[in-house]
């Protein structure tokens, strides 16, 4: 069975990337490039998920929600 997984990039400062799973707590990775955090990403995804029992699963992708947008807000700090 196929999922959609909303995922958060970020760019590190020193370079390369991150990215991370709202849904899933704990489940990030980080590359070098794109191409490579996508790969990195998935295979989080998917071994995330192997962790978990039948039930957690079936919860997770029942009450799945999902982004609407990323928005920058400006602070006086």
């Amino acid at each position: 069975m196929e999922t959609m997984f909303d995922v958060v990039i970020s760019r590190e400062k020193n370079g390369g990337y991150v990215a991370f799973v709202p849904e899933l707590p704990g489940c990030h990775t980080q590359a070098e490039t794109m191409e490579e955090l996508e790969k990195n990403i998935n295979e989080a995804i998917e071994l995330y998920l192997e962790t978990l029992s039948g039930d957690e699963k079936r919860e997770i992708l029942k009450s799945k929600t999902s982004f609407v947008e990323v928005k920058k807000v400006k602070v006086h700090a």
